[in-house]
């Protein structure tokens, strides 16, 4: 269901909206998936201060939910009856958003992908992300080292974001399996392997409801789970309060991506193993830039060296470090988080 202009305008404002006209300042439009997150929230202060900084109009919208594709494509047809310069966006489908990312290109506004690639990576005009594979391949490593022996007979839960399979999603769960040692299916798929260690995969919406019905589903289905991947860390304190309630929570091995303050004082109280650390204001400041750039008569943004997008970066965090594996602790992470 499309959301009408009234909404639409009514959440412009409510999610910061500048106050200034389009003939005053170049619009730069933020869509994220959701405005809860804090992820999403950091990025969109990254976004704000960026803006004001480079004297543009940030305009913000948010699906509602992890998932909402044509609240993002409605907020894409916003911004180009507005005459945005550039759009960032976090795609909640990857694939589904395309169509509408085209029709912004055509007309003339520069695209960039915010953290989670389109599908293909090209239908943007550029990506600033994490490089998600390594980061879920850091805790996938991580969790196969402090484990030993005892590795290749771990029982494993994978909780995902949704069953849309977005490039982010894919990447860090492959990117988990690979640095564990499993063998892979299809790269860009989730749930085709064949390894007997994986108990299976559960969807979480990237919260924390989400993460503890989806544990609490996998534990149904396997209560010897030694091993929980989860997609983000909302979706890991969810899964370790299923863990506590069902008397498990000392003795399995939790790992997470995100980096976020919340997450980062999980893994300072032992809750969390590990998780890697991204950055998101930078990916969006970042992303302003460009459109500034862009809009000034500058070029579109080159992806960094070896890669198909802008590596933003990504740290692995643990009190708990192994050998050969780079990481910082709880105490230096909590001097860059987010949230």
């Amino acid at each position: 269901m499309r959301w009408s202009a009234g909404l639409l305008a009514t959440l412009m404002l409510a999610l910061g909206a500048g106050g200034a006209s389009a003939a005053d300042k170049p619009i730069v439009g933020l869509i994220t998936k959701t405005n809860t997150n804090p992820f999403f929230v950091k990025m969109r202060e990254g976004a704000e201060a960026a803006a004001k900084t480079n004297d543009m109009e940030l305009r913000s919208f948010a699906g509602k939910i992890d998932g909402d594709n044509e609240g993002q494509v409605a907020a894409i047809e916003s911004l180009i009856a507005a005459g945005a310069k550039g759009i960032l966006i976090t795609p909640n489908d990857s694939r589904a958003i395309v169509p509408a990312v085209e029709k912004a290109r055509a007309a003339g506004i520069l695209v960039i992908a915010l953290d989670t690639p389109l599908d293909p990576p090209n239908a943007a005009d550029a990506t600033f992300a994490t490089d998600n594979f390594l980061a879920g391949q850091f805790i996938g490593q991580w969790a196969a080292r402090t484990l030993g022996p005892k590795a290749t007979s771990a029982k494993i839960a994978m909780l995902d974001l949704n069953a849309n399979q977005i490039s982010v999603d894919v990447l860090r769960d492959q990117g988990f399996l690979k640095g564990f040692g499993i063998e892979l299916g299809d790269p860009k798929r989730i749930g085709d392997e064949k390894d007997p260690r994986i108990v299976g995969h559960d969807s979480t919406t990237g919260n924390e409801e989400g993460g503890r019905t989806a544990m609490e589903n996998l534990l149904q289905k396997d209560p010897s789970i030694s091993v929980v991947y989860t997609i983000n860390e909302p979706a890991a304190a969810g899964a370790y309060e299923a863990l506590r309630a069902a008397g498990r929570d000392k003795d399995v091995l939790l790992v997470s991506i995100d980096g976020g303050c919340p997450g980062v004082h999980n893994v300072k109280d032992g809750v969390i193993g590990a998780t890697s650390m991204q950055f998101p204001l930078l990916m969006a400041s970042k992303g302003v830039e460009a459109v500034k750039a862009f809009a000034s008569g500058g070029g579109k943004p080159q992806p960094s060296p070896g890669l198909d997008f802008v590596n933003t970066g990504v740290e692995l965090v643990t009190d708990k470090p192994v050998q050969d594996l780079p990481s910082i602790d709880s105490a230096a992470a909590l001097k860059k988080c987010w949230g």
